[in-house]
């Protein structure tokens, strides 16, 4: 099985939970093969549009999507009020998207960025078996793009467009076709095959156009596995019939909801996990929520092979109405559910341990605990000696000599001020230990952009997880351990607010996960199964380089259950 990712970037944060609401009056929309090799004037806006016809124009009918709204991981984190970023491209002058399924669905709000102007838009169709989406802008008579008809074999130079890593710059990369017909089941679409192309792509890219020289369509952008340079995309000729029923406002091969397979590591749990759900689908009647993981449809087990197929097939062998029985995982509240799509919605039927989502209660076997709260917000503006701090290359629970460097809380703040340079210092909630936890923090840099600032968990003699984001525009995602810190991560986002000014920050640590939020966007979610760090406190801390002084104020820190 292909190991895939979503093009999609989270911004938290990517990633969702509770339900969406779409605009149900769909417009009817011609398709792009309507207007191919015309030049086309209307009369909206008083613009012309054009059939794009060289590489060098694609950038005028390529454009980002942003869909905001709420979502579950399959991580368990949740996204609320996420704006999540990818690409799309313009098939028809009146303003026809083609994008994927899993930009969109379950979207309260979705937005289009093309040329430096904001659209709003209407989703008319999508399909999350073949993940496509169409939807529609209003405003004027817009450029569009053409399918490619000719022969796709290998050897074909093609070029990427789109939005990656959810950067608002237009970018294009350039490649040829490996695979005319490479594999087209994976985690979250089953397809009868897909273009393996080596056009550099990332998330954010996901729903753009894979153009030829002459700017022609081969196909959609969906996957990618970085690790070996390839990159998938959803063909044209898979692809055209779906999008031209989705155009004209229906929906195709699918039961509403945005999903994932998911497999575990012993095989025995699988299905399709449901990220978000759209209002008034089949999935929605059925009570469908997000969370949730589909089990079995029509009394077969989903996923086993870690692919939609079984999913998709069993939805492309009925009618959009048929009635098909379905049995449902909730691990929110523990239940089993069994119910009907287009019939009988679902109803508890058996109840189990709580799963990850139980996880992460503080514990009080700490001597300091006394009637300190596990999950809460301080404000730091009260009593705040159950916080101390550290140095990172002292004891663990002592306090440093070095009293210019000691953090002080005041006027409802935390305010670091590090007059020397190469400082690491953090503050911890000493009450409580916690294994799955999420923390949230709003810091205030008043001193120069050269700092770092931090949030860790699982702190203990053993080390910790820390994620430490720099002023500049990098992170990196650490664990402390042995007297010496080694890097799980490191890169960069444009999420963050550089300079001087206020940031916000999450970290959630969630059984061998660790993901970062800045800005309530997710920046990044890594797997460490190698120092393995359990049960420890929590906290944040401040460091210097070599360009003093340092001035942060942490304005508020909140514990919370992931």
């Amino acid at each position: 099985m292909k190991k895939l990712f979503f093009f999609f970037i989270i911004l938290l944060l990517v990633t969702m939970a509770c339900e969406f609401s779409f605009d149900t009056n769909k417009d009817a929309a011609t398709t792009g093969s309507e207007s191919q090799g015309s030049t086309t004037e209307e009369s909206t806006g008083g613009n012309s549009s054009q059939a794009i016809s060289s590489i060098e124009q694609v950038k005028n009918a390529t454009v980002q999507i942003e869909a905001q709204g709420t979502f579950v991981n399959p991580d368990f984190t949740i996204a609320v009020n996420a704006a999540g970023r990818g690409s799309g491209f313009i098939i028809d002058p009146s303003g026809v998207i083609v994008t994927n399924n899993h930009v969109v669905t379950g979207a309260a709000l979705v937005k289009v960025y093309l040329n430096g102007e904001e659209y709003n838009a209407k989703v008319l169709g999508k399909s999350e078996c073949s993940d496509l989406a169409v939807i529609k802008i209003d405003g004027g008579s817009f450029d569009y793009l053409n399918w490619y008809d000719g022969d796709v074999n290998p050897g074909l130079e093609v070029y990427a467009a789109g939005f990656p890593l959810g950067d608002p710059e237009y970018s294009l990369s350039k490649g040829i076709i490996a695979k005319a017909k490479a594999g087209g089941d994976d985690t979250w679409a089953s397809n009868d095959y897909s273009i393996e192309h080596d056009a550099n792509i990332n998330p954010g890219n996901s729903g753009g156009p894979l153009v030829t020289k002459d700017g022609a369509v081969v196909g959609i952008n969906y996957a990618s596995i970085s690790s070996t340079n390839q990159s998938f995309a959803i063909p044209y000729p898979i692809s055209k019939p779906v999008i031209d029923v989705l155009a004209g406002g229906e929906d195709e091969y699918s039961l509403g909801i945005n999903g994932t397979a998911v497999l575990n590591e012993d095989q025995s749990l699988s299905g399709i996990w449901v990220s978000s759900v759209e209002s008034g689908s089949p999935a929605d009647k059925a009570g469908i929520k997000p969370g949730d993981i589909v089990y079995m449809l029509e009394n077969l087990v989903l996923a086993t092979d870690g692919t939609m197929k079984d999913y998709c097939d069993i939805i492309r062998a009925h009618e959009p109405g048929d009635t098909l029985s379905l049995t449902v995982i909730r691990y929110a509240s523990g239940e089993t559910l069994e119910g009907q799509i287009n019939g009988r919605e679902l109803e508890v039927t058996g109840t189990f341990d709580g799963g990850s989502m139980d996880q992460g209660t503080g514990t009080s076997d700490s001597p300091a605990a006394g009637d300190s709260p596990d999950f809460y917000s301080e404000e730091f503006d009260g009593d705040t000696s159950n916080y101390l701090y550290f140095e990172w290359h002292e004891a663990y629970n002592s306090a440093s000599e070095d009293t210019s460097i000691v953090p002080n809380a005041e006027d409802g703040k935390m305010k670091f001020d590090i007059q020397k340079e190469d400082k690491w210092v953090y503050v911890y909630y000493d009450p409580y230990l916690y294994t799955d936890v999420q923390l949230d923090m709003t810091a205030d840099n008043k001193g120069v952009n050269s700092n770092s600032v931090s949030l860790i968990c699982r702190l203990s003699d053993e080390g910790w997880y820390e994620a430490n984001i720099q002023n500049s525009g990098l992170y990196d995602i650490l664990a402390f351990s042995d007297n010496q810190y080694f890097n799980i991560f490191n890169g960069g986002s444009v999420a963050i607010n550089q300079g001087k000014g206020t940031n916000d920050y999450s970290l959630i640590c969630s059984g061998d996960t660790i993901s970062l939020y800045i800005n309530n966007q997710l920046v990044k979610s890594v797997t460490d199964k190698k120092y393995r760090l359990g049960e420890g406190r929590v906290g944040f801390g401040v460091s210097s380089f070599n360009a003093l002084p340092v001035k942060v104020d942490v304005e508020n820190f909140t514990i919370s259950q992931p």
